[in-house]
């Protein structure tokens, strides 16, 4: 297993962007191969929250280790405070993370492009990115997963730590529904089409601030028939919660089987 951090130039964004890769290895840690090289790897591209940036997954959780057991590559980009949006009054953080940022790693790294084989993950601000992300472009994931995901924007709108820069990335009206900003509309929307089956997977602590919007999301998705995986248990906003659910995110995921041999 391979742990890279790099800086890669987004034309989108017209800035340069870090991330970290874990990017899987032959069996038994042999040397790579040209035929081996040349093997696609399942992927998971791995979102950050609100508070932190590119490289807390790796600092905060042990996803290297349950990715080398899977042998899934894993993605975790940079987004600032975005919200994975096109902000209003900033960055394209959305064209980039639908459009040019997947032809970039895949030219640096032998990722499968089959959709079938690429999925998207984050918590908080990462959780609401991940949905927002599949739900408007199904053609790019099969899966998405929200760990204590915003999923409800309009409920922290009046959040002191949201509130300076919503005007930055939304615009000057507070109200978003019905916009592309608004799961429940895009759930909506993805419904009415002829889309591909997109799996979904959300979970949240019950001692969260943003369970109350879980399960508000939850009751929607019900209710109009979209097929949402579940799980709840004891949690609150913490690092300790999202080790323990990322690890059941990855068992949720349509992996290929790798056998019993580890990687290292």
């Amino acid at each position: 297993m391979a742990f890279i951090q790099t800086d890669i130039h987004s034309e989108t964004l017209g800035t340069r962007c870090k991330l970290n890769a874990i990017i899987p290895l032959p069996l038994g840690g042999e040397p790579e191969t040209r035929q081996s090289q040349s093997v696609p790897r399942q992927t998971l591209f791995l979102l950050h929250g609100l508070h932190s940036n590119f490289d807390v997954w790796s600092r905060y959780s042990s996803i290297e280790r349950y990715a080398n057991e899977k042998n899934l590559a894993v993605i975790m980009p940079e987004a600032g405070r975005s919200f994975y949006t096109n902000m209003v009054h900033g960055y394209r953080y959305f064209d980039f993370f639908t459009n040019e940022l997947p032809q970039i790693v895949n030219q640096l790294f032998p990722l499968s492009q089959e959709r079938s084989d690429r999925f998207i993950a984050g918590l908080s601000m990462g959780g609401f990115g991940a949905f927002k992300i599949a739900l408007s472009r199904p053609d790019l994931y099969c899966a998405a997963a929200s760990l204590s995901g915003a999923l409800d924007l309009t409920a922290i709108a009046d959040s002191e730590t949201l509130v300076p820069e919503w005007p930055i990335i939304f615009g000057d009206n507070q109200d978003i529904t019905g916009s592309d900003h608004d799961l429940l509309e895009l759930s909506r929307h993805y419904m009415s089409g002829n889309n591909p089956k997109l799996a979904l997977y959300q979970c949240c602590g019950t001692e969260d601030y943003l369970y109350p919007s879980n399960q508000s999301f939850l009751q929607h998705s019900r209710n109009i028939g979209l097929d949402v995986h579940y799980e709840e248990g004891p949690g609150a906003h913490e690092w300790s919660y999202w080790d323990r659910q990322i690890q059941s995110v990855i068992n949720w995921l349509p992996l290929r089987k790798v056998g019993n041999q580890a990687f290292s």
